[in-house]
């Protein structure tokens, strides 16, 4: 049996993966993957993922040099969402912070906050290519 074939993905063929630092233990980002993303991804050990807004494979790092090494691949109880522990090189999200989360409502001003500073100016990680 594959345990792939267990998986939902939804009517465009995409799961949802929602990925995590294996170190801290905090969410870097959400991407989504097709089945063949999965497999590139358990096969390299290098995350995939399926762009939707370029309809194309892209490995994490692949243009910033910001990849991520899969530690771990979990699936949700109702087999619909994924979840990708990781060890992150660099800052995760292509605005230059760590996590795609840096920024946190506040309830009092009805503002969003930062909640932490920017890692590397994204200019910066897409002006050279990706080793």
């Amino acid at each position: 049996m594959n345990a792939l074939s267990d998986l939902k993905f939804d009517a465009n063929g995409l799961i949802p993966a929602v990925v995590q630092d294996g170190e801290e233990g905090r969410v870097l980002m959400v991407g989504y993957m097709n089945r063949e993303a999965v497999e590139r991804t358990i096969a390299t050990g290098r995350v995939t993922y399926w762009s939707r807004s370029r309809q194309k494979y892209w490995v994490k790092g692949e243009s910033s040099g910001n990849i991520q090494k899969l530690i771990g691949l979990y699936v949700d109880c109702d087999q619909d969402c994924l979840l990708v522990v990781a060890e992150q090189v660099g800052p995760a999200c292509h605005e230059g912070y760590r996590s795609c989360f840096f920024r946190k409502i506040s309830a009092e001003s009805d503002t969003l906050d930062l909640s932490e500073e920017r890692l590397k100016d994204p200019t910066e990680m897409y002006s050279a290519a990706a080793p």
